[in-house]
């Protein structure tokens, strides 16, 4: 499902508050040029003019899966919107155990 970057960071919370007590939230995030269809193998694409750099969010629980499309214009405020809300439900991160080097003979 594509939303708006408003909308999907409202889910994103939603999404981050279901998941709390049991389950995982994978997030992705790649550069986008605006194509819907894969690239042929062979030949050349013809008449494809990628417009301006875009960025492209998809957030998977397992089973409701939500993605965005961000452009640059509104990057840097979409970037503080979504810092602010990791650092808010990111608070369940266990510390990894250490564990002891093993002696070398």
């Amino acid at each position: 499902m594509s939303l708006e970057s408003k909308q999907f960071l409202t889910e994103l919370t939603r999404l981050f508050q279901k998941c709390r007590t049991l389950g995982s939230v994978y997030i992705t995030l790649k550069k986008y040029d605006g194509r819907t269809k894969p690239i042929p193998k062979k030949g050349s694409v013809e008449g494809f003019e990628p417009s301006d750099n875009k960025c492209l969010l998809r957030a998977i629980d397992g089973k409701k899966k939500m993605s965005t499309v961000v452009n640059s214009k509104e990057v840097s405020k979409f970037q503080m919107a979504y810092s602010n809300l990791l650092r808010a439900n990111m608070d369940g991160l266990r510390r990894g155990t250490k564990r002891p080097a093993q002696d070398l003979p």
